[in-house]
């Protein structure tokens, strides 16, 4: 295949760093977590019914909530 120069689009990166995350208060990061649990779910069934175009969004989502679970196990 010829290069044609053109970049592909990269999906706009929607979570946070984990810097930024540690400096949020308990109850913000509880309540940003149930709003990426909300998603993921959201996302589930968006995927179950082939309506969801970025799989790859799944993924992402997972490991931020993952990544929000141990910020908040780090502030016990």
């Amino acid at each position: 295949m010829a290069a044609t120069g053109k970049k592909q689009k990269q999906p706009a990166k929607k979570g946070r760093k984990p810097d930024e995350l540690r400096a949020l208060g308990r109850e913000e990061l509880t309540a940003k977590l149930a709003e990426e649990r909300k998603t993921l779910l959201t996302m589930r069934f968006q995927h179950a019914t082939a309506q969801l175009e970025q799989t790859s969004a799944l993924k992402s989502t997972r490991r931020g909530i993952a990544r929000l679970e141990t910020i908040l196990k780090e502030k016990e």
